[in-house]
């Protein structure tokens, strides 16, 4: 089995096809399934987890890199492998996307332009040329979001009024002020209350080879007189425009910012995670590194070493290449693959150990930032890498809960209904769940200038909800009970005019209407009802003329929302375990994309070739290629479809 180049554009299937089993040979069926669990197996660790490489776009050894010199402890070996990775991965555009074959993105070209050159690339080298051309034609490095001009002016690049004013005064507010770290996302806090601290010191990166950037600017920074713009173009924008500019004129006694900043640190420190990272995630693991070395942490001290550990040990050699992880994803990824294992019909000694991995990392003990909007709620949920204990999530909860109740409910018993009382005590007003947090959705909070990337909170999704929902119908919850009625209703409120739901967490619609097929099939609902054929009609249509599906990343803008570039393993795998969901086992949209499967080129480690990114970590802003998807879920898909075709009931009966 050997990679092939990704094929060409796929037409929109809109031909009508009888009904026939002539698409899938049997014998195939039953030759890819035992290569592709004889694969998955050989992968497994030895402990029983999962973990495969989580891929983001540029910006994250971009980051490494310009950490490394900012610090200056430099890694010679090391960046020059990541800067090999960065330079893999550019654009035919000259510039670097946010996900394949995307389009071009200002600020991750901006990033990484300045960690090879800080890496030793030569500016006047052919590729360094045309990325700098390219920066310039679209308005240069003064165009790149918030997030990048924070890098730039610790650099120096560009003097601290390019960013918006975010007063470390912020950590003392009350729970009632409309603006609080704990109204936003997890992810937003645990990368800001450090940044609050760097915002206030204003440190310099030592930049030991004194790299500088200033050819990437149309404008010099320093005449540049207008930096921040309206992220919405709404009046509330405008609002906080104004109050931007009060801010850069008010003085914070000194008193009250020192005790701000104490505030900061008492807050990050407890939760740096040892050698996992504050929130398990490398924009606030850098942070925190930054901010300790600001606030003067010798350089032996025990948190500021353990934090740096911590950045390494998201490096991989990837696909042959080095980059860096923005996080890591073992729970996700185990509590996935032990599921198409066992949909395979293997009973096996690994199983077994899957569950028990996971069942040893269900957290019990440590009450998470949540406790701030449900003070009581017991903990009892999974974090999505090794160790987050603060910060554990829905979604993964529910995956593993679903997982354990499958393998044994009555030896997981205790975890199982511990995950399940975690989970109804997160569901959000609406009905729905949110991720991390439960009702994260102050919108106002989109409308200030330093969200301009549109990620600051964390609301209720359809496909995170629909995870919920099958979990909590898997292990016995009627439809009738509260939380399910709840739920159901806010799913059924969130359905697509066309049909389809949206994805927050995977790539798009066809993974959110996956993920609500799943749960309304476990939750009982008429799998015939008009609202849930329009969802099949919509599966349907949007088939490729080579069977299979595939959504591009550009669907999140909504004049978009009908891209595609290519059909995709994964994309694939989840319309037809949607379609299966919805009791169509034997509908051709289903037998036609069991044969693209079989078909689909697979790599030499057995999984299914998949370049493409089919995740999402914020819509429009920062995309992921989880490197098991393209293992995990055709293997799924195949195996669910011989279970049901051999099967009288042709109903699925778990929650996914």
């Amino acid at each position: 089995m050997t990679a092939s180049p990704a094929p060409e554009r796929p037409k929109r299937m809109n031909i009508d096809v009888p009904k026939t089993d002539a698409w899938v040979d049997l014998s195939s069926l039953d030759r890819v399934i035992a290569e592709a669990t004889g694969a998955m197996k050989a992968r497994q660790k030895p402990d029983g987890h999962w973990v495969f490489d989580l891929e983001a776009d540029a910006t994250i050894p971009s980051e490494y890199i310009m950490l490394n010199h900012y610090l200056d402890e430099r890694e010679p070996e090391v960046e020059a492998k990541l800067a090999e990775y960065i330079r893999s991965i550019q654009g035919e555009h000259d510039g670097w996307a946010l996900f394949y074959k995307g389009d071009f993105d200002m600020s991750a070209t901006v990033k990484a332009y300045y960690a090879l050159k800080l890496a030793g690339d030569d500016i006047e080298a052919p590729h360094m040329r045309r990325t700098r051309d390219a920066i310039l034609a679209r308005g240069g490095a003064e165009a790149a979001n918030v997030f990048t001009r924070y890098a730039l002016a610790l650099f120096g690049e560009v003097p601290w009024r390019a960013v918006p004013v975010m007063p470390v005064e912020l950590m003392l507010a009350p729970s009632w002020f409309p603006v609080t770290i704990y109204r936003f996302s997890y992810w937003s806090r645990t990368v800001i209350v450090p940044l609050l601290v760097l915002a206030a010191l204003k440190p310099r990166a030592k930049n030991p080879k004194g790299v500088r950037v200033q050819e990437l600017f149309r404008t010099p920074p320093d005449k540049i007189e207008r930096w921040l713009n309206n992220p919405t173009g709404r009046l509330g924008g405008d609002v906080f425009l104004w109050i931007d500019k009060i801010l850069r004129v008010v003085t914070f006694p000194k008193g009250l910012r020192e005790r701000a900043i104490k505030k900061a640190v008492e807050v990050f420190t407890p939760r740096l995670n040892g050698e996992d990272g504050l929130g398990a995630i490398y924009p606030a693991m850098a942070n925190a590194v930054m901010a300790m070395e600001a606030l003067g942490y010798p350089k032996d001290h025990p948190d500021l070493v353990t934090a740096k550990r911590s950045i390494k040990k998201l490096l991989t050699p990837g696909e042959g290449k080095m980059f860096c992880q923005p996080c890591v994803s073992p729970v996700w990824d185990t509590g996935l693959a032990v599921q198409a294992v066992m949909e395979t019909g293997d009973d096996s000694a690994a199983i077994a150990a899957s569950c028990g991995w996971l069942k040893d990392r269900q957290i019990l003990d440590v009450v998470g930032d949540w406790d701030v909007k449900r003070p009581g709620l017991r903990p009892g949920g999974w974090a999505f890498q090794y160790n987050n204990a603060h910060y554990p999530d829905v979604d993964d909860t529910a995956v593993v809960g679903m997982a354990l109740h499958r393998a044994d409910p009555g030896k997981h018993a205790e975890a199982i209904a511990r995950a399940a009382e975690w989970i109804v005590g997160m569901q959000s007003k609406n009905g729905g769940w949110g991720a991390f947090d439960i009702d994260n959705n102050d919108a106002y909070l989109n409308n200030i200038p330093f969200a301009d990337h549109g990620a600051l909170l964390d609301p209720p999704t359809a496909d995170v909800s629909a995870r919920c929902i099958s979990f909590l119908a898997q292990i016995g919850y009627e439809a009738k009970h509260p939380t399910l009625a709840r739920g159901i209703a806010y799913l059924k409120g969130e359905q697509e005019a066309d049909g389809s739901w949206f994805g927050r967490w995977g790539t798009n619609y066809v993974y959110g209407t996956w993920s609500v097929l799943c749960a309304l099939n476990a939750a009982g609902e008429d799998m015939q009802a008009p609202y849930i054929r329009r969802a099949v009609d919509w599966l349907v249509e949007h088939q490729d003329t080579d069977g299979g599906w595939g959504e591009d990343g550009a669907t999140y803008w909504k004049e978009r929302r009908h891209e595609r570039k290519a059909s995709t393993p994964s994309q694939t795998a989840w319309a037809v375990l949607g379609l299966m969901a919805a009791g169509d086992v034997d509908h051709p949209a289903v037998e036609r994309g069991i044969d693209y499967l079989l078909n689909a080129p697979r790599e030499a480690d057995g999984r299914w070739v998949e370049p493409w990114y089919t995740a999402v970590g914020f819509p429009r802003v920062f995309y992921l290629r989880y490197h098991g998807y393209a293992a995990i879920f055709p293997l799924w898909a195949l195996a669910r479809f011989r279970d049901l075709k051999a099967s009288n009931t042709k109903r699925v009966r778990t929650g996914m």
